[in-house]
């Protein structure tokens, strides 16, 4: 035990610490006390908790790596820069493009997308609206002297009241029956992929392609089944539903820090990743010594020189050049080159 502490990263983990605490902070502040706090949730507290710490701990790891810490650098600098009206909205547009409206997959396949966008959304809204339930920062409460007026209290604030019965009374109660018919279809259209396309056949794994899937389909589906208990069972199976609900959902939050579910942060990197190639064309492109044409911005590469010598690795010639200033055309020539060289000098070409 004591060595696989010493094994962990220091920073990741100072910070992964600081961000359960937080949590645990923000539970007390927003439910008042725990006078709001719903304590059948607790089950689902502690699994948000670890997977609060389990993707803080990894996302700084990850932010450690020297090309994404340049990344992240860079994408700061441009940002906070005299352009940062431009790159704020520029950002914002992209939010809504890619992170929402998952558009960025859109031109792979429609139905590809159909089926990402519902996953996301899905995913996204249950989120919305689980996770404040969950630290007791959202709770409802019958008007005083009225039962059929319900208000609904944010960090013990009045936030807005709908009654008993009416339209917004039944969305905001099936709110998550819709995420759940939205991830199901999703989800379903996801293995169908998975069962047809020959490449994913031939490269795809069950802990990281078809797990997150399954997973998501048994919350879905006992989330279901417990909405379903409740509207025509009169609570006969409730017991079951519920218990093997939260089983599945702590599963869930227990495997995002691990598994195919912890992208899900990492795709935020998109919007700085796309404020870096949008800089970078700005100020000019590289030319490639050999075929004489653009093939990266001059930015990339000269990051690129300084994230290898970081990592150990110089590719500086003897003329003072850099192996990094050739397109890919241009590294395979030179590579057919120095083949061509040693084969003349050993007087031998074939064999």
């Amino acid at each position: 035990m004591l060595k696989l502490l010493q094994e962990l990263n220091r920073v990741a983990l100072i910070k992964a610490t600081v961000a359960a605490l937080a949590v645990i902070l923000l539970v007390f502040i927003g439910s008042r006390n725990l006078q709001n706090f719903d304590a059948a949730l607790v089950a689902y507290l502690l699994g948000t908790i670890f997977a609060v710490f389990g993707i803080a701990y990894r996302y700084s790891v990850w932010l450690q790596r020297p090309p994404i810490r340049l990344y992240c650098r860079r994408s700061m600098q441009f940002l906070f820069s005299k352009d940062f009206p431009f790159y704020i909205k520029r950002s914002v547009t992209l939010f809504f493009k890619n992170i929402l409206f998952q558009r960025f997959i859109y031109h792979r396949s429609r139905t590809r997308w159909i089926g990402h966008f519902l996953l996301a959304t899905g995913c996204l809204i249950a989120f919305a609206v689980t996770i404040p339930l969950t630290l007791g920062w959202i709770h409802f409460e019958f008007k005083p002297g009225d039962d059929t007026l319900y208000y609904a209290k944010f960090f013990g604030f009045e936030v807005g009241s709908f009654e008993l019965g009416s339209f917004i009374a039944f969305m905001a109660f099936h709110a998550l029956v819709w995420c759940s018919i939205l991830v199901t279809i999703g989800a379903v259209m996801m293995m169908k992929r998975r069962l047809t396309n020959g490449g994913l056949i031939a490269t795809q794994t069950f802990e990281g392609d078809w797990l997150p899937l399954i997973l998501l389909i048994a919350i879905s589906v006992t989330g279901l089944g417990i909405s379903y208990d409740y509207s025509f069972l009169q609570g006969k199976t409730y017991q079951f539903m519920a218990v093997t609900h939260a089983i599945t959902v702590i599963l869930f939050l227990v495997w995002i820090p691990f598994g195919k579910f912890f992208h899900i942060f990492q795709r935020l990197a998109q919007l700085g990743a796309n404020l870096y190639k949008y800089e970078g064309k700005k100020q000019g492109m590289a030319v490639c010594p050999h075929t004489k044409e653009e093939f990266a911005t001059q930015l990339h590469i000269n990051d690129l020189k300084d994230v290898t010598k970081e990592l150990g690795f110089n590719f500086t010639l003897k003329d003072g050049k850099s192996h990094l200033d050739l397109s890919p055309e241009g590294k395979r020539a030179a590579l057919a080159k120095a083949h061509f060289e040693v084969r003349k000098e050993s007087g031998s070409f074939f064999g």
